[in-house]
């Protein structure tokens, strides 16, 4: 419960672009990777603790980013800030799914592709880049399906709560356009 609790408030201070999401999302991030490795969802615990990685760098790059009406202003990404990132979460899908099938894991492939996806989204929101809210969405309608597969019914509880937040982020993020030209 104390990790629903903490990443609802995280992602909810990230739709509204309030820095606290970071370290708040840090903490929700520690107690998830422990739910997962009891579960034996191995890739959705590898991924706890690159989001652990992930949040400090949101963190310190939102704290640097140009402030607009007192929040961090929107990116505007080039081809190259979707591109590159989907292309390497789809060589990091297929890396840790064919290494998770030589272990116990429940979902190895599908696990591992919502793995990398998620780290793109992740990266994307650390980078203040609006289409984070698009794979959100797709990532955790899955993850309701496979979180329920596990007998983990309070997290797919969440992931269904992610996906309202990730619409309500995306229409947010969407009401404060990103400036045409900005430094990377």
């Amino acid at each position: 419960m104390l990790g629903v609790a903490l990443s609802a408030v995280a992602v909810w201070l990230t739709a509204v672009r309030n820095r606290w999401c970071w370290p708040i999302g840090l903490a929700s991030v520690l107690v998830y990777a422990w739910i997962f490795a009891g579960a034996r969802l191995y890739s959705d615990a590898l991924l706890q603790a690159c989001f652990a990685f992930m949040q400090v760098f949101g963190w310190w790059r939102w704290r640097a980013a140009p402030q607009q009406a007192g929040r961090p202003r929107l990116r505007r990404p080039t081809p190259l800030d979707i591109g590159l990132p989907l292309l390497l979460g789809a060589a990091g899908a297929l890396a840790l799914g064919s290494f998770m099938t030589h272990t116990d894991a429940a979902l190895p492939w599908l696990d591992a592709a919502l793995t990398a996806f998620s780290l793109v989204a992740q990266y994307w929101m650390a980078r203040l880049i609006r289409a984070n809210w698009l794979l959100w969405i797709a990532v955790d309608v899955i993850y309701v399906g496979v979180y329920l597969s596990r007998s983990l019914p309070l997290t797919a509880a969440l992931y269904a709560g992610f996906v309202v937040l990730a619409v309500l982020g995306w229409r947010r993020w969407a009401a404060e356009p990103a400036p045409a030209t900005q430094p990377a």
